[in-house]
């Protein structure tokens, strides 16, 4: 039987939690199929709409985007309109142009403070004007000034990225959705924003999206985050506005097409010869979550290694390698391990991101060994563990973890960062490799914490990332497995959930291929990238790009090692020497290649502190030259035409975004579109006081409660197992030859 005070706390804590004044009534669905309906303060305000277009083409493993933005204002008086999107986070942006009432205008790239005195100037002339800002490698604000009733403006946007290939198929992910990001307790900035820090919500103001200048963290200046924008689907189902976003990608294959499939949306392909077409079936989808597209090819070559190149008269040669490890069997490169499983047990997780989480982690504990070594970690704001230390996965043991991952619940905001400290701050077990397994959907505006504590604190320890949800901050989590040397895995969500954690738990494995390096064997290249050879897991690939001065023939060696063993795969090279027509994919190689050295010296950059004057200036030279997008540069359109003789007259207004695909309404802040969930000061006092009376009344009763569980935790406790460590396992065929890959016996 409950208690009194069991009875009343729930009570008192949704109050707490909801108020006590009437919440805003809910906004009729009906108008916001037409258009798109905020109520701020009681006054209905309409916003601008939007619809994407993307016009995608692969070619090998190369894939060309032309995204078209177009924009309306369904008002009667003139807006200045802000959204907010994600791109791929390495997707060259090289060209950008505006279409308004039968003018082209060519967006021209400048250094990132003179695109926006640009902008601005143009608003203040009442010109048409489109501004691209990058905030994140994989987050954007497209600004647009003047937007005129009743007259679209049209911004296209073209980048290329490279196709890679994960788990033995080839993976396109086009980012159709920012999700919500938590920015920690201790962010300090100068700008004052709403929302609470003591849950998983980020700051929302209807006014402002783009907040220009830094902010000081922890001595860092960084670049603000955008405000997030208004939520069209807190209310409403996912059909509310079924035509938003299009799909025309065709995909032109060295070989036959064995296999193409989406998990994320339904899709009508189309056979035509050697050219497949595939679009959104009904044609247009609500861009709640990511769209992924996986697929296989028939008879592909059975090489371990393969270049490409594009020879440019001015520039000289760049090149591109592709590097896959030797086809062994994975169990023969495992040893002993200590799994550190870390899960995000925050707001944003809770229902079907946490469910996915839990069915990973009960497949995960199942499939450890007795030989292995495990510890489980929930994090929110706050961080606790299974157990002090790492215990042996005894089938004891293994239950008591399963009991403890049932028992999870999910609340508060994504303290990440602490979370990776606590990983790292018991050593390793002796004999074991450490793997650390993060499941989260990384919704923190702090990545910058994140990537410089790994990078700090990694040793010889790998992390392997997984992302729970349909719209997961993957430039967080790919991070995370590049500087932790491993590797990233996303969940999406619905009935494929279960299967996908089940087959992602059961290849826990270590890497087939590690310390890899390249002996160019006398010819000379500069500017690899990226200069780290990340570490090869089975199904996998890395690819290298680089540039080269003269043409030729060569014989160049990839060498790492296998569990220990040295392995050598020579790879024979011919690069032209002249400027040639070349394939649509080869000319993309310069762009490829710059935008990968920006990536690379922005991680630089970032870990360094965000001082590097000498960094911050290649960074601006390389997307002046390549004409791209990047943290220093911007593209800028600006009409000849005056738009808006009355400048004074446009407001500031936002694109409306809807709610991520199976993420709660805890994971974002008090949204304009049902009102505030906020407490006023004297609910909050009131309820306190009524806390305290309870607590008060009752404080014998959990005083006895808290010394039981307390005692009965450390019955219970296990500490590590102090048995003598058992030799690695190094088993593999002696003398053996497998896709040309040599191992040392």
């Amino acid at each position: 039987m409950l208690t009194s005070f069991q009875k009343m706390l729930p009570l008192a804590l949704a109050a707490l939690t909801f108020g006590l004044g009437p919440a805003a009534a809910d906004p009729d669905l009906d108008d916001l199929a037409g258009s798109v309906v905020a109520n701020v303060d009681g006054k209905e305000i309409h916003l601008p709409l939007l619809s994407s277009d993307y016009s995608v083409r692969i070619d090998g493993d190369a894939a060309h985007v032309e995204l078209t933005q177009t924009f309306l204002n369904p008002t009667r008086t003139p807006l200045h309109a802000t959204y907010l999107f994600p791109l791929n986070q390495k997707a060259a942006i090289h060209a950008m142009k505006m279409d308004l009432d039968g003018e082209t205008v060519i967006a021209r790239i400048q250094k990132k403070a003179e695109a926006q005195k640009t902008f601005e100037a143009a608003k203040a002339e009442g010109k048409a004007a489109a501004l691209l800002t990058q905030h994140r490698p994989n987050m954007f604000t497209q600004d647009i000034a003047h937007l005129m009733p009743g007259r679209p403006v049209r911004i296209t946007l073209e980048y290329v990225q490279h196709v890679p290939k994960i788990d033995g198929a080839y993976e396109l992910v086009v980012p159709l959705l920012v999700g919500p990001r938590f920015d920690g307790p201790d962010l300090k900035t100068d700008v004052q924003l709403s929302g609470t820090k003591t849950d998983d919500r980020i700051a929302y103001d209807d006014d402002i999206v783009s907040v220009s200048g830094t902010e000081t963290v922890s001595g860092w200046q960084i670049d603000r985050l955008p405000a997030y924008s208004p939520v069209i689907g807190q209310d409403a189902p996912d059909e509310i506005d079924p035509k938003r976003v299009s799909l025309d990608l065709r995909l032109t294959a060295p070989m036959p097409v064995t296999a193409l499939w989406s998990k994320t949306h339904a899709l009508d392909v189309a056979d035509e010869g050697k050219v497949k077409t595939i679009r959104f079936a009904g044609n247009k989808a609500i861009d709640n979550r990511d769209f992924v597209l996986r697929y296989e090819l028939s008879a592909e070559q059975d090489v371990a290694a393969g270049v490409s190149a594009f020879f440019d008269a001015e520039r000289g040669g760049y090149f591109s390698m592709l590097i896959e490890p030797p086809k062994l069997p994975a169990e023969d490169t495992i040893g002993r391990r200590e799994l550190v499983f870390v899960l995000d047990t925050s707001g944003s997780m809770s229902g079907e991101p946490l469910q996915a989480s839990k069915v990973f982690m009960e497949e995960a504990i199942k499939g450890l060994r007795p030989e292995d070594h495990f510890r489980i970690l929930r994090f929110s704001n706050t961080t606790s563990q299974f157990a002090r230390g790492a215990v042996k996965a005894t089938e004891r043991n293994k239950q008591r973890a399963l009991h403890f991952v049932a028992g999870l619940s999910a609340d508060g905001g994504t303290e990440l960062n602490r979370a990776i400290n606590t990983a790292f701050d018991l050593a390793p077990v002796k004999e074991t490799t450490r793997i650390v397994v993060f499941l989260t959907d990384g919704y923190i505006g702090a990545e910058r914490d994140v990537i410089d504590s790994i990078a700090r604190r990694i040793g010889n320890a790998r992390i392997y990332a997984f992302g729970v949800g349909d719209a997961v901050n993957r430039f967080l989590l790919d991070a995370m497995a590049r500087e932790g040397r491993g590797y990233a895995r996303y969940v999406g969500l619905g009935e494929e959930a279960r299967v996908a954690a089940e087959a992602f738990a059961a290849r826990l494995k270590s890497p087939l291929l590690t310390d890899i390096s390249i002996d160019w064997n006398g010819l000379k290249v500069a500017d690899q990238t990226p200069a780290r050879i990340p570490d090869l897991f089975e199904g996998g690939a890395v690819r290298l790009l680089g540039r080269y001065q003269a043409g030729g023939k060569h014989t160049a060696f990839v060498n790492g090692l296998v569990n220990g063993r040295a392995a050598s795969l020579p790879i024979e090279i011919d690069l032209p020497g002249t400027a040639a027509a070349g394939d649509q994919a080869a000319k993309a190689l310069p762009l490829l290649w710059a935008r990968e050295q920006i990536f690379d010296k922005n991680r630089a950059y970032t870990i360094g502190g965000s001082r590097d004057r000498q960094l911050e200036q290649e960074i601006t030279e390389l997307g002046l030259t390549y004409a791209l997008q990047s943290r220093f540069t911007s593209f800028v359109a600006v009409s000849e035409k005056v738009a808006n003789t009355d400048p004074a007259s446009a407001s500031q207004k936002n694109v409306p975004l809807p709610q991520v695909s199976g993420v709660s309404k805890a994971a974002y802040p008090s949204l304009n579109l049902s009102g505030s969930s906020a407490p006023e000061p004297e609910g909050i006092l009131g309820v306190m006081m009524i806390l305290l009376a309870l607590l008060a009344r009752f404080r014998k009763q959990i005083s006895s409660r808290l010394r039981t569980r307390v005692a009965r935790i450390q019955r219970s406790e296990v500490n590590a197992s102090d048995e003598p460590a058992l030799a690695l396992d190094r088993r593999l065929p002696r003398g053996l030859r497998r896709d040309s890959w040599w191992l040392e016996s």
